[in-house]
């Protein structure tokens, strides 16, 4: 398995000869048979223990277990002691899941501070197989078909290809020493179960199972690639960004083929999982909306509009004396004094300095809200304004308004407020231009 190791970082992680890695280490079989391969190869790693403190004794062996393996093979260690129950129990999640959001979030926070580059975990193709059939159980897309992938931004798996059986071989030939998880010997786990009943079983029927289902994923991977740039182009031809937010023309959608598929392939990234009332906003009247975590998506007269979440619903900002910039989302206004009006757009208002007063509050619009819009006598609702303007649900939403003393100077991208023209006598003029970041 040391040749084949090497050959297999050689071909597919290059990389790794020339860069300092994160090695996570329980003390079990795989990662320190990883470990041991990684000095073989030269590669320069420090390792990385997580003591949970959930089996007592048995974790603190685990550790001490490391930190003599650590001197064993002259590497650098880091060890790390979390309180897992207390951490579970606050944040409200399984043990499992905690000890996972515990263990990566240190990883990383490790990799950052030392300038490492790359974390290594000791995952092989047993894993990689498991994995595949609880996503299969549950259902899921082509993603969830190709098992765990060998590289995922900074983490890489370089024991994805080989088995749990080549594993052990390689162990107790090299006469390798690790520790024992009780917990992997229990069927509490769904993982668990499929590695003592499921896997077991259909090796029996089939010896080369795992070999075969390892050809399988390359197959399945190869696939979902071709199937990524196909989205890709999909997504440049149907998919219009606008201010950060996207518009999908239905049209356009329903004429396309294998719309649902489409549909799917366009808008999973964005965490959506309720497909039917996804597939249903194609025939919904506006204002029909279906929200994933992180995103929103609005049917608005002849399009899908595809937005980011707001967590900041009800921001303020308050803009002082002197400040040039100010920054918020998506979005930024220069500030600048001049003396005559350069350039104009609906992304530029002009202020007279002396008729406003700081600070000047920045937020979004609210119902009620009234401005006097430039060249006209009388007041107007803004929400009566921006239906003029013709502005979509998601547009409309996302409108900012400038306050002087509560009153609405300008209602942001679209109209100043007549009242703060630039008269004759105006000495000093205040420009304000907003841009967008893309």
């Amino acid at each position: 398995m040391t040749k084949e190791f090497q050959q297999h970082i050689t071909s597919n992680f290059p990389f790794l000869k020339n860069k300092k890695c994160l090695l996570t280490i329980s003390g079990g079989i795989d990662s320190v048979v990883l470990a041991y391969l990684c000095k073989t190869a030269n590669i320069d790693f420090a390792l990385a223990h997580c003591n949970f403190n959930l089996r007592g004794e048995e974790s603190d062996g685990d550790e001490s277990f490391v930190r003599n393996l650590a001197k064993q093979l002259e590497v650098k260690l880091f060890v790390e002691n979390f309180n897992t129950k207390a951490f579970a129990k606050d944040q409200q999640l399984s043990i499992q899941l905690a000890a996972r959001k515990l263990r990566y979030e240190w990883f990383f926070d490790l990799a950052e501070k030392n300038n490492i580059e790359y974390i290594c975990t000791a995952h092989h193709l047993n894993d990689s197989f498991e994995t595949y059939l609880i996503n299969t159980s549950r259902g899921t897309g082509i993603q969830g078909l190709t098992g765990i992938p060998e590289v995922n931004g900074k983490i890489i798996r370089p024991l994805l290809p080989f088995t749990r059986a080549q594993i052990l071989q390689y162990a107790q030939k090299k006469q390798i020493k690790w520790r024992e998880d009780s917990s992997n010997a229990s069927d509490k786990y769904l993982r668990n179960k499929i590695r003592h009943h499921i896997t077991p079983v259909l090796e029996e029927e089939n010896e080369n199972l795992l070999q075969n289902f390892y050809k399988t994923q390359q197959y399945l991977k190869d696939t979902a690639n071709l199937l990524e740039d196909y989205t890709t182009l999909l997504f440049s031809k149907l998919v219009k960004e606008i201010n950060g937010d996207y518009y999908l023309n239905v049209t356009n959608l329903k004429n396309t083929p294998n719309t649902k598929a489409v549909i799917y392939q366009l808008l999973h990234p964005f965490g959506f999982t309720a497909w039917e009332d996804v597939n249903n906003l194609l025939e919904a009247q506006s204002g029909k909306q279906v929200f994933s975590n992180t995103h929103r998506l609005i049917r608005d007269r002849e399009v899908l509009i595809l937005s980011k979440l707001n967590i900041q619903e009800n921001q303020v900002i308050k803009i002082e004396e002197g400040q040039t910039h100010i920054k918020w989302d998506n979005k930024q206004i220069l500030v600048k004094n001049v003396n005559t009006l350069e350039d104009f757009s609906q992304n530029i208002a002009y202020l007279s300095a002396q008729k406003i007063s700081y600070p000047l509050t920045l937020r979004k619009w609210q119902a009620g809200d009234r401005f006097q819009p430039f060249g006209m006598k009388g007041k107007k609702k803004i929400s009566d304004f921006l239906k003029d303007e013709k502005l979509s649900a998601i547009e409309k939403e996302n409108t900012w308004v400038l306050l002087s003393n509560e009153e609405i100077a300008w209602v942001v991208g679209h109209r100043s407020d007549h009242r703060f023209k630039i008269e004759p006598n105006t000495t000093t003029i205040i420009k304000l231009t907003l841009t967008y970041e893309k």
